[in-house]
């Protein structure tokens, strides 16, 4: 699983909170499985039953009415939890998504939306290893609460089931995370797994409709949406066929040893090296974001009735964004091995160009409410007719 920040977090991987997880088969089985539903009518009776060290779901329906639901061991199954929280069940601590737009030590998220114990990974331990997303996850007492607010109901079977405050919502991508994919539909996932469409807001009531016909279990490019930070899913088989870190500096080598030029300083340009990928460099490619053209950097081109970062190319004449190109290092994300011909507008993140299409048309959810499609290597919302644009170098002179 990745989260968006091109390779790394802003201060660092630290523990169990980074930019990339990786899921193991446990030495030793640790899924729970639903097995014995209680109606209690008082909360003593429910305190008894979460006490027991059993994991549990409790649905609160009225004051004198809840519904638990004990959980037992599963051989077969290992289960992985996700969420804010830094208490010893979440295995993968996620923070708030900050764009690259406001990605600073100094931004700070007043009021975080992603729940403490967001959702839970549940994985096959024999072959084929399918892996299924639950929203909400057990907390220290091995329990998860619905309280009397939260969306909750009783299924046609009898099963209780509910939603968390901001939901979990999944998309699954249709052909695959490949050259060939295309954005599939955003749903929500229930706390027992169950798809449906979504609710009016993120955090509505009243539930969407159940979708019979798509199941939880995630396949490879699955995005995964918790209000604050999107998580995307690889397989290890889907892995197998994507570019490698070494693949990507291979194609930052190759490019450089083009020599490109800055077509009116003559200068040589160079991307550059992946472990530098803060600091703008003397020989760093910009490029004028309305035509594609890449130059070294200068301070012509300024048109007083343009915005602050707007410049005029020399080449074209078109007025629009002037930014330093980087190469995007999470090799995660890139759907071919393509050179990097294409920036995102307006970051100037650059990758192939099937991995800037695809990105480019994906509406990834924004706030409670908001979907646009955004930079996959820093999260800044794109803009533009295409969302990217083709770049076009000059090659040396000589």
């Amino acid at each position: 699983m990745s989260e968006r920040y091109n390779g790394a977090l802003p201060n660092g991987d630290r523990g169990r909170r980074k930019s990339r997880f990786a899921l193991y088969k446990r030495p030793k089985a640790n899924g729970v499985k639903p097995s014995t539903v209680h109606v209690i009518s008082t909360p003593q009776a429910s305190k008894a039953i979460s006490c027991k060290g059993q994991h549990s779901i409790s649905y609160t329906l009225s004051r004198n009415q809840t519904v638990v639901v004990e959980y037992t061991h599963d051989k077969d199954t290992d289960m992985f939890q996700v969420g804010r929280s830094t208490e010893s069940p979440i295995d993968f601590v996620v923070t708030d998504t900050i764009s690259g737009s406001q990605n600073t030590d100094e931004a700070q998220i007043t009021q975080s939306t992603i729940s403490r114990f967001a959702c839970r990974i549940v994985c096959d331990r024999n072959e084929p290893y399918t892996a299924r997303i639950f929203a909400a996850g057990f907390d220290s007492s091995k329990n998860i609460f619905l309280g009397e607010k939260a969306a909750k109901w009783k299924n046609p079977d009898g099963h209780m089931d509910g939603l968390t405050t901001n939901g979990v919502l999944v998309m699954h991508p249709r052909g695959g995370f490949t050259e060939e994919s295309q954005p599939g539909v955003w749903r929500e996932i229930s706390v027992c797994g169950d798809v449906y469409t979504l609710r009016e807001t993120r955090s509505a009531q009243q539930r969407g409709k159940l979708v019979e016909s798509e199941t939880n279990v995630l396949q490879d490019g699955s995005l995964i949406d918790l209000c604050g930070a999107t998580l995307l899913w690889r397989t290890a088989d889907g892995l197998f066929h994507t570019p490698t870190q070494k693949h990507i500096e291979a194609l930052r080598q190759e490019i450089n040893a083009a020599r490109p030029q800055c077509p009116v300083g003559l200068n040589t340009l160079a991307f550059p090296s992946i472990n530098r990928k803060e600091v703008v460099e003397e020989k760093q490619p910009w490029a004028y974001l309305s035509c594609g053209h890449v130059h070294g950097y200068h301070n012509w081109g300024h048109r007083s009735d343009a915005e602050a970062n707007e410049r005029e190319c020399p080449m074209c004449r078109t007025v629009g964004p002037y930014v330093p190109l980087w190469l995007g290092c999470e090799a995660g994300f890139y759907v071919d091995a393509g050179p990097p011909t294409h920036a995102f507008t307006p970051c100037g993140h650059v990758c192939s160009e099937k991995s800037a299409k695809y990105w480019s048309q994906i509406p990834l959810p924004h706030g409670t409410h908001a979907f646009h499609a955004a930079c996959p290597f820093c999260a800044t919302q794109l803009v533009g007719e295409q969302n990217c644009i083709k770049l076009i170098f000059q090659g040396p002179v000589d």
